[in-house]
């Protein structure tokens, strides 16, 4: 397996990632139960393979995550890793918050014994930031960014509060944090590309971790969002390239989209897609995870795993490049948008800062 490629993280920070991270909601027990020695065993496994970059956020599992990253960090010189993690929300202890250990957050079918505050003020993000650094095991964050400002899962009622709060208030605590060197990079951690534009126009960010809406499958970020990451020299980092399944699995009954299952009308469109990419003998899965390469906004994909041997099948996908007639044949049946960057023969490695 090659090694894998370092790049800075947009022109904004002084940061360098992996093309490949390892993201870590799934070890938040995110749709099963995991077993915790397996679960730290895969995080070193991803850092024995090169990945430098790993993302966490409390949100999953309730801080279930950060603690088995924190662990897995425990055995790792902490300047080869970069650290990214999430505000938005604080935790209490059940019993102080009121109560018993509530339900898992949805999708989280485990979970730590506590009970999450929604919180984008000053205060709040400090406390968030506070809390992570215990349960990861450190004494800084090198990306800090604000967490699910969307409707989904605020509502419609009260998403715009959320951005202002997080914008009038949270913001000041970060730009401190980063003006002191206990953050090296903040920005922001959404699948929402139009609150993503809103807040980058509004403040002074580094980076967007961008789930869901830049991929094979979809690509609604790519008139605004993306030419306005480069213009501004933010980081682009992807999560969610597999739209929460139905790009690894494939057009199969039950395939998850966005975190439930299918709609006809996705699963038609998958089908349509693994389709051409049997043509060119390329698993679908490959396609999903290279397409994404080949924009010049993107520094980094951040992908799940649970199972070391899930790391060796990620890293696996960009061994072999894609013939550059399955993206002309994709855009031809209307399954990709014309305007798309594809990547090339070679592996797509951005520009250094010497030379952008």
């Amino acid at each position: 397996m090659a090694p894998i490629a370092q790049v800075p993280l947009g022109r904004r920070s002084e940061l360098t990632v992996s093309r490949v991270g390892f993201g870590s909601a799934p070890l938040g027990d995110f749709f099963e139960r995991l077993d915790e020695g397996e679960a730290i065993a895969t995080v070193a496994a991803a850092f024995a393979a090169g990945i430098t970059l790993v993302d966490t956020s409390p949100h999953y599992g309730n801080g279930l995550a950060e603690h088995r990253i924190g662990t897995a960090l425990r055995s790792m010189p902490r300047e080869s890793v970069v650290i990214s993690t999430k505000i938005g929300r604080v935790m209490n202890p059940a019993t102080l918050a009121g109560g018993s250990a509530p339900p898992p957050a949805r999708g989280f079918v485990g979970s730590l014994p506590h009970r999450p505050r929604f919180d984008y003020s000053y205060d709040g993000v400090m406390r968030s930031f506070e809390q992570s650094l215990l349960r990861l095991g450190t004494d800084r964050i090198d990306i800090l960014l604000i967490h699910d400002i969307d409707a989904w899962t605020h509502g419609e009622d009260q998403v715009e509060v959320r951005y202002r709060e997080a914008l009038d208030s949270g913001y000041r605590a970060l730009e401190q944090l980063r003006a002191e060197g206990s953050v090296k990079a903040i920005g922001l951690g959404l699948d929402d590309h139009d609150w993503c534009e809103r807040f980058l126009r509004a403040a002074d960010f580094d980076a967007v971790l961008l789930a869901g809406r830049y991929s094979l499958l979809e690509q609604p970020a790519l008139a605004t969002l993306m030419p306005l990451a480069l213009e501004q020299g933010v980081g682009i980092m992807l999560g969610g390239i597999f739209n929460s399944g139905i790009l690894a699995t494939g057009a199969i009954p039950g395939a998850r989209y966005n975190y439930e299952a299918a709609p006809p009308g996705i699963i038609d469109r998958v089908a349509r897609i693994e389709a051409v990419c049997r043509a060119h003998g390329v698993p679908l899965a490959r396609a999903a995870v290279q397409f994404v390469l080949g924009h010049p906004a993107v520094s980094s994909l951040v992908l799940g795993a649970v199972k070391p041997a899930e790391i060796a099948r990620n890293l696996a996908a960009l061994d072999h490049p894609v013939p550059e007639g399955l993206w002309s044949d994709l855009k031809a049946e209307g399954l990709l948008d014309p305007a798309a960057p594809t990547p090339n023969k070679e592996p797509p490695v951005l520009q250094s800062r010497e030379t952008a």
